[in-house]
C-alpha cells in the first residue's frame, strides 16, 4: 500500500489518486517530493513557492498523464540550456508513467477485494442458520477457546514418534495369530493354552480392535511347519507374551487418556474460576440431571395416594454389611464422603446422592446451601460429620434405622451422571444394642426401593468371603427373577485372589454361574486395601496395578469391560439414563390423570375457593391474628381505665371490706380508726396489692386478645383457622412474662396515693360517698342473701312455692330470732358475743324445745350482725352527705366524724391512679411485648411442618396440598422431557 508522505513517491501523484478513490489528502507543498514540487510549480504558474495553489495543481496532474512520451524539439536559439531542460522534462514524464502504473495495479487488486468480500457474502447467505444447534456444543468449549493456550497445550501433546512407539507391533501380533489359527486348525491340544488364547480373542472384541488379515500363503506355511518348529512349551510362551503385549498397550493407552482428562479438568477449572470473577456473565442453566433429581426429591416428600412417586428410575445400591457398598459408592463419586467404621453399622438411612459433572469437586445438601469442597481435608471431615449427624437425628428412639431419605449432591469433573440411593446394608442377626426388628425394618426399606419396576439394582457382593452367606443375592432375586435391571458387583477381589484355592470360582460368580440371580451385567473391583485413611487416588492406583498384575485377567477369568469402579461407573451411567428415556414420559401421564382428577374433585366441593395450600393458609391465618393483635393499640384509655379498675375493685375489695374497713369501723374511737386503716393498707400495700394489680392487668390484656379474636371470628372468618388461633394465643399468652420490674414503681404509687387524706373538692366528696354506698348496699345484699340460705324460706315463700325449712334451717331461723332479740336491745353491741350472752342463747333456744351448738350461734350472730352494722354504715353516709363542709374546716362533731367516707376515698383514687398507671404499661410495653411474641409463634409454627399439619387439617386443605405438588411434579417432568429431547 501507499504511505502519505513517503520520500520514495510523488506526494503530488499520491494527492491524484486519493482524489480519485474518493478520499482528498491535503499536503503542505513544503513536504511533496522536489520532484512533484518542481512539476507543480511548472504547470501551475505559481510564482510564490511557498503558497502553492493546489487546485490548479491537481488540475494539471490529471493532464499530465497525456503528455507525450518523446518531448519536442527545442525551438532555435535556446542553446543546450533548452536541451538539458527538456531532457529533464523527459525523465519526469518518464517517472510519472511508471507511477501510473503502480496505481493501476493498486485500483485492481482493491476492485478485486471489493467483488471477492461481494462473493463471500453471497454465498454465505446461501448457507443455512446454524445458531440453532449451539446447544450441542457446551458454553465451556466456546468459553475454552478464547482461554486456552494452544501453544502450550501442542507442546504438552505427546509427538508422532512416541505414539508410534505405543502402538503394537502389528506384524509381530500377525505372526502369533496365524499360529494360533494354525494350532486350532491342526487340532493340537493346548489345553489352558488355548482358554488363554480365547480370553485374548474375549479383550479382542472388547477394545475394538479390528481383526488382522494375513496372506493365505503365510498361513498354509506356518501350519505345515507348526507340528515341527513349535514344542509345547514355546507354544505356552508364545501366548503369554502376545497377552502381556497387548495389556501393556492397553494400560499405556489408559495412561494417556487419563493425562490428558486431568489437563482437561485443570483447563476447565481455570476457565470457571474466570467466569466467577465476572468476566463472562450468563446465566446458569440447571443441567439435565439435577431437573430430574428435583423430581424425585419433590416425590420423595410427596404423601400420595396414587403409588406412583416409586416408579421413576433411580440406582439403588444393596449389599450386605460390610460388604462395600459404600466404597463402591464413593469411588463412583469420586471422594470419601460417608462416614465409616470397622464392622459396626455405618448407614442408617436411605442416602441419596445425585451425581453430576462440574468444574469443581464439591457437594451440597437439598435444605443447605452451603458447599463442601471435596479437594479438602477439613471440608470432607465435615461433610461426612453432617451426614452422621443427620442419620442419627433421622432415627427414632427405640430404632436402629430409619426409612427417611437424606439427599445429597455430588458435582466434579468426569462424574458420571446418575441418581443412587445408598440404603443400610442388609443384617443376618440382631446384635446388642439394635432395635429387635432392625432385620426386618431394613428388608423392607430394601424391597420398598427395590420393588420400583424402573429402579435400577446395584447388588454389591463380598468376594472376600463364602458365597453362600451372602444374604442380599436370595433378596435380589426375588425382586428382580429375571436379571433384566441388575448389575452384579464384587468387591474385595485383591483378598478373594489371595484367599481362593481355586481362582476359578471368581470367574463363576461373574459369569453368573455361581449364585441363582440373573443381571445384566457382572463387575469386579478392588474399592482399596481396607484403610479409612486411603485417598481415592490412591485406591485407583492401587486397582489399576492390581488387574495389570492379576492373573484373573491375564489369564482370561475376567473381561477388560469387567474390571475397575470407572468401567462400572460407565455402564450404570448408560444403564440408568435408558431407563430414564424409557419410563419417563409414561410417569408423566399418570401424573397429567392424576391431576385431573384432583382438579375435577375441587371443582366440584369448592367452586369459589382459591386452591390454597396449607402453607398458603397459614400465612393467610397469619397475617388475620396479626391484624387482631394490632387492634388492642387501638383500644382507648378510657376503656382500659374503666376496665382495670373495675376487675382490680372486684379482685380486691373483700379484702378492704373484711380486712381493713370492718376492722377499723368497729372500734369506737376516731383516732384509733385512722390508725388502724393506716397500718393495714401499709400491710397491704406492702404485701400483696402490686401482685394484684398485675395479675388483674395481664388478666385484662388477655381477656381482650381473646375478645378481639373472637370478634374477627365472627366477621366472614375462615373457620379453618379456628384451632391455629387458640394455639397462637395459648401459647403466646405463655410465653409472654410481665416486666416485673414495674411492679416497684408501681408499689411506690399505690403507697402514695392512699397516704394522702386530702379531698379537695365537694365533687370529690360525692364521688367517694356514693362510691362507698354501692360498695355498702353490695355487701349488704350479699349479707341477706346468706342469711335467707341459712334460715330458709319464709311464710310467703312456702305458701307460694309449696316448700318448707329443713330441720338445720328451723334450727337456724329460731337462733336468728333470739339473736334480733339480742340487737334490740343493744343496738351498740359490739361484733362478738360474750360466752354468758352465748349461754343466755342456748338456754332460751332450750326452753323452746331447741337444740343449739354454741358454734352455730356465734357463726348466726357474725351475719346478723354484719347486716346491722351495714345497715348503720348506709345510714351515716347519708349523713355524711352534708358533711363536708365540717370536713373542709375541721370541726370535730362525734355525729359527723366521716373518717369512712375519707377511707373509701383513699381507695377510689388509688384504684384511678393505679389503672392508669397500669394502662400507660399496657399500651406502652406490654402489647407491643405480645404482639412480638405473636410473631415469634407464628414463626415458630411456620417452620414447625408437622405443628402446621396438625392445626390446618381437613380435606379441603389436603386435596389442595396435592394438586400444588402434582402440578409441581408435572412441571419439572415436562421440564425434564423437554431437556432430554434437546440432549438428544
Amino acid at each position: 500500500m501507499l504511505r502519505v508522505g513517503s520520500k520514495a513517491t510523488c506526494m503530488a501523484c499520491r494527492n491524484l489518486v486519493s482524489t480519485n478513490m474518493g478520499v482528498r489528502f491535503r499536503v503542505p507543498l513544503q513536504k511533496l517530493h522536489p520532484l512533484s514540487r518542481a512539476i507543480h510549480h511548472r504547470y501551475s504558474g505559481n510564482t510564490n513557492p511557498q503558497r502553492p495553489p493546489h487546485r490548479t495543481a491537481a488540475r494539471y496532474f490529471t493532464s499530465m498523464s497525456r503528455l507525450p512520451m518523446r518531448p519536442p524539439k527545442p525551438p532555435p536559439g535556446s542553446g543546450g540550456r533548452g536541451h538539458q531542460q527538456q531532457r529533464n522534462f523527459w525523465v519526469a514524464r518518464l517517472a510519472a508513467r511508471l507511477l501510473r502504473l503502480r496505481y493501476i495495479l493498486l485500483g485492481s487488486a482493491v476492485g478485486g477485494g471489493y467483488t471477492a468480500k461481494k462473493t463471500y457474502d453471497e454465498w454465505k447467505d446461501m448457507l443455512p442458520d446454524f445458531s440453532e444447534y449451539n446447544w450441542v456444543i457446551p458454553d465451556f468449549v466456546w468459553e475454552l477457546s478464547e482461554h486456552i493456550d494452544f501453544d502450550k497445550l501442542a507442546r504438552a501433546l505427546p509427538e508422532i514418534e512416541e505414539i508410534t512407539k505405543l502402538l503394537p507391533d502389528l506384524d509381530k501380533i500377525g505372526e502369533n495369530f496365524t499360529f494360533l489359527k494354525s494350532l486350532l486348525s491342526s487340532g493340537v491340544s493346548l489345553g489352558s493354552e488355548v482358554k488363554g488364547a480365547s480370553g485374548l480373542h474375549l479383550l479382542l472384541e472388547t477394545s475394538g480392535d479390528p481383526p488382522l488379515k494375513t496372506t493365505d500363503s503365510s498361513a498354509a506355511s506356518t501350519q505345515e511347519g507348526s507340528d515341527k518348529q513349535y514344542k509345547k512349551s514355546s507354544d505356552k510362551e508364545k501366548v503369554d507374551q502376545l497377552q502381556e503385549e497387548l495389556l501393556r498397550t492397553q494400560l499405556k493407552y489408559q495412561r494417556m487418556l487419563e493425562r490428558l482428562e486431568k489437563e482437561n479438568k485443570e483447563l476447565r477449572k481455570v476457565v470457571l474460576q474466570k467466569d466467577d470473577k465476572g468476566i463472562h456473565q450468563r446465566k446458569v442453566k440447571k443441567s439435565l440431571i439435577d431437573l430430574y433429581s428435583e423430581v424425585l426429591d419433590i416425590l420423595s416428600d410427596y404423601d400420595a395416594n396414587y403409588n406412583t412417586q416409586d416408579h421413576l428410575p433411580r440406582v439403588v445400591v444393596v449389599g450386605d454389611q460390610s460388604a462395600g457398598k459404600t466404597s463402591v459408592l464413593e469411588m463412583i463419586a469420586q471422594a470419601r464422603i460417608f462416614p465409616r467404621g470397622s464392622g459396626e453399622m455405618m448407614t442408617r438411612s436411605p442416602v441419596k446422592v445425585t451425581l453430576s459433572e462440574g468444574p469443581h469437586h464439591v457437594a451440597m445438601f437439598k435444605d443447605s446451601g452451603r458447599e463442601f469442597d471435596l479437594t479438602k481435608e477439613e471440608d470432607l471431615a465435615a461433610l461426612r460429620h453432617e451426614i452422621e449427624l443427620r442419620m442419627r437425628k433421622s432415627v427414632k428412639e427405640g430404632q436402629t434405622v430409619s426409612s427417611e431419605t437424606i439427599s445429597l449432591s455430588v458435582k466434579g469433573p468426569g462424574i458420571q451422571r446418575m441418581v443412587l440411593v445408598d440404603l443400610p446394608g442388609v443384617i443376618s442377626t440382631v446384635t446388642t444394642g439394635m432395635a429387635s426388628d432392625t432385620k426386618e425394618t431394613i428388608f423392607s426399606i430394601s424391597k420398598a426401593y427395590m420393588q420400583n419396576p424402573n429402579a435400577i439394582i446395584l447388588c454389591i457382593q463380598d468376594g472376600s468371603v463364602d458365597a453362600e452367606r451372602s444374604i442380599v443375592t436370595d433378596l435380589v432375586s426375588q425382586m428382580d427373577p429375571q436379571g433384566k435391571r441388575t448389575i452384579f458387583v464384587l468387591t474385595k477381589v485383591d483378598l478373594a485372589e489371595k484367599n481362593l484355592a481355586s481362582p476359578s470360582r471368581i470367574q463363576q460368580i461373574v459369569e453368573g454361574k455361581l449364585f441363582p440371580m440373573k443381571a445384566l451385567g457382572y463387575f469386579a473391583v478392588v474399592t482399596g486395601k481396607g484403610s479409612t485413611g486411603e485417598s481415592i487416588d490412591s485406591i485407583k492406583d492401587y486397582e489399576e496395578d492390581f488387574f495389570q498384575n492379576s492373573r484373573l485377567l491375564r489369564d482370561g477369568m475376567l473381561k477388560a469391560h469387567q474390571v475397575t469402579t470407572k468401567n462400572l461407573s460407565l455402564a450404570v451411567s448408560d444403564c440408568f439414563w435408558k431407563m430414564v428415556r424409557e419410563s419417563v414420559e409414561q410417569q408423566a401421564d399418570v401424573f397429567k390423570a392424576s391431576r385431573f382428577n384432583l382438579e375435577t374433585e375441587w371443582k366440584n366441593n369448592y367452586p369459589r375457593l382459591r386452591e390454597l395450600d396449607r402453607n398458603e393458609l397459614f400465612e393467610k391465618a397469619k397475617n388475620e391474628i396479626l391484624d387482631e393483635v394490632i387492634s388492642l393499640s387501638q383500644v382507648t384509655p378510657q376503656h382500659w381505665e374503666a376496665i382495670l379498675q373495675k376487675k382490680l375493685w372486684e379482685r380486691v375489695s373483700t379484702h378492704v371490706i373484711e380486712n381493713i374497713y370492718l376492722p377499723a369501723a368497729q372500734t369506737m374511737d376516731s383516732g384509733t380508726f385512722n390508725t388502724t386503716v393506716d397500718i393495714k393498707l401499709k400491710q397491704w400495700t406492702d404485701k400483696q396489692l402490686p401482685y394484684k394489680a398485675l395479675e388483674v392487668a395481664w388478666e385484662t390484656l388477655q381477656e381482650e386478645f381473646a375478645r378481639f379474636m373472637a370478634e374477627y371470628k365472627g366477621k366472614d372468618q375462615d373457620d379453618i383457622f379456628d384451632k391455629l388461633k387458640e394455639a397462637v394465643k395459648d401459647e403466646s399468652i405463655k410465653r409472654h412474662k410481665w416486666n416485673e420490674r414495674a411492679m416497684d414503681s408501681l408499689r411506690v404509687i399505690q403507697h402514695n396515693a392512699l397516704e394522702d387524706r386530702s379531698i379537695t373538692d365537694k365533687p370529690q366528696w360525692d364521688a367517694a360517698i356514693q362510691f362507698m354506698e354501692e360498695t355498702l348496699h353490695s355487701r349488704l345484699k350479699d349479707t341477706e342473701s346468706v342469711i335467707r340460705d341459712m334460715v330458709g324460706p319464709d311464710w310467703k315463700q312456702r305458701w307460694m312455692n309449696w316448700t318448707n325449712r329443713t330441720p338445720d334451717q328451723h334450727i337456724r331461723n329460731e337462733t336468728k330470732t333470739e339473736l334480733e332479740r339480742l340487737l334490740k336491745l343493744h343496738d351498740d353491741h359490739t361484733a362478738y358475743l360474750a360466752n354468758d350472752e352465748v349461754t343466755t342463747v342456748r338456754k332460751n333456744l332450750e326452753g323452746r324445745g331447741v337444740e343449739v351448738d354454741p358454734v352455730l350461734i356465734k357463726d348466726t350472730w357474725h351475719q346478723l350482725y354484719r347486716r346491722h352494722f351495714l345497715q348503720n354504715a348506709l345510714g351515716h353516709c347519708n349523713l355524711c352527705k352534708r358533711g363536708f363542709y365540717y370536713y373542709q374546716r375541721h370541726f370535730v362533731d362525734s355525729e359527723l366524724e366521716c373518717n369512712d367516707v375519707v377511707l373509701f376515698w383513699r381507695i377510689q383514687r388509688m384504684l384511678v391512679i393505679t389503672a392508669n398507671t397500669l394502662r400507660q404499661q399496657l399500651t406502652n410495653t406490654e402489647v407491643r411485648r405480645l404482639e412480638k411474641n405473636v410473631k415469634e409463634v407464628l414463626d415458630d409454627f411456620g417452620e414447625d411442618l408437622e405443628r402446621k399439619s396438625q392445626l390446618i387439617t381437613g380435606r379441603r386443605v389436603q386435596l389442595a396440598e396435592d394438586l400444588k405438588k402434582v402440578r409441581e411434579i408435572q412441571e419439572k417432568l415436562e421440564a425434564f422431557i423437554e431437556a432430554l429431547h434437546k440432549e438428544k
